[in-house]
């Protein structure tokens, strides 16, 4: 089974018919989001609530974890353990877990996080931490991919039940990865695609950083070199889901409804759809 989503369901005007209802008019398009403000901060109740009412019964999410589970801030300025704050964020979305509508958390670490034992070790313990809840990894770094530590990586992420985040990026020096088309999980395979916007990628720093970085459209042809990618992911895993993150130019959901049409994909039981704007 292949799928395909997009990150987030509020930049995409393309699918939007009432502003009021962005959610909604997005899960008449696609099965699943990546869900972005977890990482910025823990959903409220009320929030999760909300995003699981405005959305089919299948219809599923796979939230970021939280900024300082990356290690992206100090876990000390928020709770007063690591454990605690992993707790808290599982607690957070127990109601998404319970009803099925979480198909993976993902962990994405940034470039200076490295390949070394004191990182494995606390891979290790994101794994007791969040149980046996799916974990997908998405590494910033080369150093998890050299010619040496790629199979140690990949072996170390199927042992530990993690899911492998296979990504189309810019190969930027620092702060990217080459394209590792590999499945970890026989279960889910992730297929992450950022766009291919060098010097976005290469000056993350400065005024507008992030919009600059996804800003970017797939040609045609780029679109059709994904196809044999995601059906070589398709044969050891029982679901390849396909996330698209160029959105900050609205690129996402046009390059996602042409990729679906190129894999002949069809979504069943989606949400109503007030109008096919697609065909």
């Amino acid at each position: 089974m292949i799928t395909i989503g997009l990150t987030g369901w509020s930049d995409h005007d393309l699918l939007v018919i009432n502003k009021s209802r962005k959610l909604e008019d997005y899960a008449s398009h696609f099965p699943f989001v990546e869900l972005d403000t977890s990482f910025y901060a823990i959903p409220s109740e009320k929030n999760m609530l909300s995003w699981m009412n405005k959305t089919p019964e299948n219809f599923q999410f796979i939230p970021k974890a939280f900024q300082a589970m990356t290690q992206h801030k100090e876990w000390i300025d928020f709770f007063p353990s690591q454990e605690i704050m992993f707790q808290h964020f599982i607690a957070a979305f127990n109601p998404m877990i319970e009803s099925g509508k979480v198909k993976s958390f993902l962990f994405q670490f940034p470039p200076f996080f490295h390949f070394t034992d004191e990182n494995l070790v606390y891979l290790k313990n994101i794994r007791s931490w969040m149980g046996d809840l799916p974990v997908a990894i998405e590494f910033r770094h080369s150093s998890w991919f050299t010619e040496k530590n790629q199979p140690l990586t990949l072996t170390f992420l199927e042992n530990h039940q993690f899911i492998h985040v296979t990504i189309d990026q810019p190969q930027t020096p620092g702060n990217s990865i080459p394209m590792i088309t590999a499945t970890t999980s026989k279960k889910l395979s992730l297929f992450r695609l950022h766009g291919r916007n060098y010097e976005g990628w290469l000056n993350s720093s400065g005024p507008n950083w992030r919009e600059k970085r996804t800003f970017y459209d797939y040609s045609e042809a780029e679109l059709i070199s994904f196809v044999p990618i995601i059906r070589s992911l398709e044969n050891t895993s029982t679901e390849v889901a396909v996330i698209f993150n160029n959105n900050s130019g609205g690129h996402a959901a046009s390059n996602a409804k042409y990729l679906q049409k190129l894999l002949n994909l069809t979504f069943n039981q989606l949400g109503p759809q007030q109008l096919n704007l697609f065909d």
